[in-house]
């Protein structure tokens, strides 16, 4: 992989978040393909199958900390059409989970990027959103994720995105910011 390559991925990534959470919602839709998957799905914790902390009649379907298989539960399974209607809505002023609007920081740290092709490459990445909306109603979202990029027209686009939370209870009252 070239410098270059890490570069503009990491470029790409710090722009999204930016616009994310200047609010500029349709110019962050645009960093996406149109064949995107952006997905986060519900996460649960496992004991590993070495735990002593239960039986091994239970072991036997133990694992890690992960999330549901592709076509399990999750919260966000969207695609470019669906996040351009959430988008719409946020529009509408009718969005009551979001009126006010919510202020968000957004930071996106120990960016790595495998290259997979001269157009293709895979990034892992580690996020903190802060969300604060009103006087008291504040949240933070910890976690990973795993992009998939391709260039399009000469340039970054997400084509997949896989949202992995640290925490597998989400205690926000509403998760209606994108992350």
């Amino acid at each position: 992989m070239t410098t270059d390559v890490l570069r503009e991925v990491e470029q790409l990534l710090y722009r999204e978040a930016r616009l994310l959470d200047e609010q500029r919602f349709r110019e962050w839709l645009d960093l996406f393909t149109d064949d995107v998957r952006y997905w986060l799905p519900v996460t649960s914790t496992r004991y590993t199958s070495v735990s002593k902390a239960i039986t091994r009649a239970e072991n036997a379907s133990s694992a890690t900390l992960e999330a549901t298989a592709d076509s399990g539960i999750a919260i966000y399974d969207e695609t470019k059409v669906s996040l351009s209607n959430r988008i719409a809505r946020l529009e509408t002023g009718l969005a009551w989970a979001e009126d006010p609007p919510s202020r968000t920081s957004r930071i996106v740290t120990n960016v790595e990027v495998e290259e997979q092709a001269a157009d293709r490459a895979t990034a892992y990445s580690k996020f903190i959103t802060h969300r604060m909306r009103l006087h008291n109603d504040e949240d933070f979202y910890i976690g990973r994720r795993e992009d998939e990029v391709r260039k399009v027209d000469g340039q970054w686009r997400i084509c997949s995105r896989k949202i992995m939370l640290d925490q597998s209870l989400v205690t926000a009252r509403n998760l209606s910011i994108l992350l």
